[in-house]
């Protein structure tokens, strides 16, 4: 049996219709592509046919995510107070390489900053690279994106003061991780649940915070939000937020970051090379 997902009329998808009266490639004449809310169509590929169902409402897609919930990692135990903004990076593994304080197989790691134009800078940086990693976008449109803050009580230790400040360059490397994911570890054991450090990718090098046990959090749900909205593109990155007291900007130039060098594959030998013109390849 298989299971097929298919989100119909989601947010900022490309090729459907968006708030704002933005319609992709959908035609707006179509009374088939006006939709008031998202919408996902649930496909059941067995042996006795194909079942189709459409989720439309609050309580179907409150059944659909309990079931999909059964198919994700466990959350820790100590995280499942928490709201789900601040367990998820404790519930997931992380990308291949890990993170900047978090290796292949170490727990979670909760990433925040001490400001919001510091937080937007550290996440602008990683969408920025995802657009280069995808030749076929030249920019991203632009996606609403949650800000919050939290409040933290826990033993931390600070990158930026002495005597961890003489390795800095250590701290601050741009794409090796490794330095810095062997203090976490370290940490760890010690028992210090939060580590301080400066911002790689906030051009003033603002703090930032990398929360490494569930327990850190002195209240279990973020204290207030904001909505912003990110757009991305090849050589900024553009934040903005309107609210009653006006707007609010922060656009990052991406001159001032840099991504990591591309490794290049095994050199083939000439006879491997005649090997495949051989086997009719391309060589």
């Amino acid at each position: 049996m298989t299971l097929k997902l298919t989100i119909l009329g989601c947010g900022t998808s490309g090729g459907v219709p968006r708030v704002g009266n933005i319609w992709g490639a959908c035609d707006p004449a179509n009374p088939k592509n006006r939709r008031r809310r998202c919408s996902v169509l649930v496909q059941r590929e067995g042996e006795e046919g194909t079942t189709n169902v459409l989720v439309d409402n609050a309580d179907e897609q409150r059944v659909l995510e309990d079931l999909l919930d059964e198919g994700k990692p466990p959350v820790p135990p100590n995280a499942r107070r928490l709201d789900f903004l601040l367990f998820t990076p404790f519930r997931y593994p992380p990308p291949p390489g890990g993170s900047r304080f978090r290796g292949d197989v170490d727990p979670g790691v909760f990433y925040c900053a001490d400001e919001v134009r510091t937080a937007c800078a550290e996440l602008g940086y990683w969408r920025w690279r995802h657009l280069l990693d995808t030749p076929a976008l030249t920019r991203m449109p632009p996606a609403s994106q949650t800000v919050f803050r939290v409040r933290l009580d826990a033993p931390a230790i600070d990158l930026r003061a002495p005597p961890l400040d003489v390795d800095r360059q250590a701290w601050t490397h741009p794409h090796d991780y490794r330095d810095c994911q062997a203090m976490a570890r370290v940490a760890r054991t010690a028992g210090v649940r939060a580590i301080r450090y400066e911002s790689v990718r906030d051009p003033v090098h603002a703090g930032c915070c990398a929360v490494l046990d569930p327990d850190a959090f002195a209240k279990r749900s973020p204290l207030d939000q904001q909505t912003w909205m990110l757009s991305v593109f090849r050589e900024r990155v553009v934040w903005q937020r309107s609210h009653v007291l006006g707007d609010e900007m922060f656009e990052f130039p991406a001159a001032g970051w840099s991504a990591p060098p591309v490794v290049p594959g095994p050199k083939r030998t000439a006879s491997a090379a005649r090997g495949e013109a051989a086997r009719g390849r391309r060589p």
